[in-house]
């Protein structure tokens, strides 16, 4: 397969996961998303959620795009199309999150890098898998080949203070140890399943990501959901269980028309790194400054939404990029770009919901400490 090789075909068709007749057999309220038919929630959100903040949420990931990048000159390549550090993961197996940017330094895609030995694995975001492809093919060198394995790949996230306790249940090998936060290793389960064990995910909840041939999720699914402490979980859980961590959401608190700095991920681009795309711009970004910077709210009395204004007094200064019930909390949380002068923790600020105010105060993230 060559470094052209794309199988993300240009279409309008819903897809399916792998495991798309085992949310139906469980019942579960299907929702169109980034291209796929995916379970929005099975029992509720609230009770998913807080399934997964007390034992474990088992999530069809599979919608993710999985990349595989290989060649002598793969760690240059991706040195360069990155803004985190490879060095940071020299090690075999370890992983990192980080972002690629375009000339201007805005947010082609927030992903992980994974340092699998002879090459290097990328997990993207699904509704991005089109043009993060064209991106990488378009700046690619001679000598690196670049694998679309997102067809042949399914994902299944098991999340929550048992999920650990859970995998080590199934695999065959009873000796065998999860690897540490952000690092990958092998596990062959009970069965015969074999794949990549992540330990990362979007919940702040330990746990960790399998990574496995299509053919296999059935089965790996199956036997995850034979632990009574097992609760299937949709979308609509993984939102609000990411917001709680304050983690963030392509397309909703970044996108390509945001940078870094004023997104809050410049932790990401370190400053003694100078040799990556929109290197420049956040040099520029950092140094100036930004007009807007990615808020944190509380909301109390009140669900914030996607769209709705923020006020400071009578001026509308912005709107939620993010927006929720926080069932761990049971009050409102959400993101707003801000003007800067706005964004200082204890501002006090209003969220118009409908048609009243709900008063609303800036915070650091996260709004949850996850176990």
């Amino acid at each position: 397969m060559s470094k052209d090789t794309n199988t993300h075909e240009d279409t309008n068709a819903v897809k399916n996961t792998a495991l798309h007749k085992e949310h139906l057999a469980l019942g579960a309220t299907m929702t169109p998303f980034a291209g796929f038919d995916m379970p929005l929630q099975y029992q509720g959100i609230v009770e998913e959620h807080l399934a997964t903040r007390k034992s474990a949420g088992i999530f069809d990931v599979s919608h993710m795009a999985t990349f595989r990048v290989s060649g002598d000159g793969a760690w240059d390549f991706l040195q360069k199309m990155l803004t985190n550090d490879l060095a940071k993961i020299e090690d075999i197996g370890a992983a990192q999150y980080t972002l690629m940017l375009d000339e201007e330094g805005h947010i082609i895609d927030d992903l992980i890098v994974y340092h699998t030995g002879a090459e290097f694995m990328l997990v993207v975001n699904a509704s991005n898998a089109q043009g993060d492809l064209e991106w990488l093919r378009q700046h690619c060198p001679e000598g690196i080949e670049i694998f679309d394995e997102s067809e042949r790949s399914s994902i299944i996230a098991v999340q929550g203070p048992e999920a650990i306790a859970v995998i080590k249940e199934l695999a065959l090998d009873k000796d065998w140890q999860p690897p540490k936060r952000f690092h990958i290793a092998p596990l062959k389960m009970v069965g015969g399943a074999t794949m990549l064990v992540a330990r990362t995910g979007y919940t702040g909840e330990d746990g960790v990501e399998l990574i496995m041939h299509r053919d296999d999720a059935v089965a790996v699914w199956r036997a995850l959901m034979s632990f009574e402490q097992v609760t299937p979980v949709g979308l609509g859980a993984r939102d609000t269980l990411r917001l709680e961590m304050g983690y963030h959401l392509y397309g909703s608190d970044m996108d390509r028309s945001r940078n870094p700095i004023e997104a809050g991920l410049a932790w990401v681009c370190p400053k003694a790194k100078t040799d990556y795309i929109g290197c420049d711009a956040v040099t520029r970004a950092r140094t100036e400054g930004c007009a807007e910077k990615l808020t944190y709210l509380k909301i109390e009395g009140g669900i914030p939404r996607p769209g709705y204004p923020v006020f400071a007094g009578d001026e509308q200064i912005g709107t939620i990029a993010s927006g929720s019930h926080s069932p761990s909390l049971s009050i409102g949380i959400a993101t707003a770009y801000l003007p800067r002068e706005y964004a200082a923790e204890g501002t006090e600020l209003e969220v118009g919901i409908r048609k009243r105010r709900a008063q609303a105060q800036v915070v650091k993230p996260p709004f949850y400490a996850a176990s």
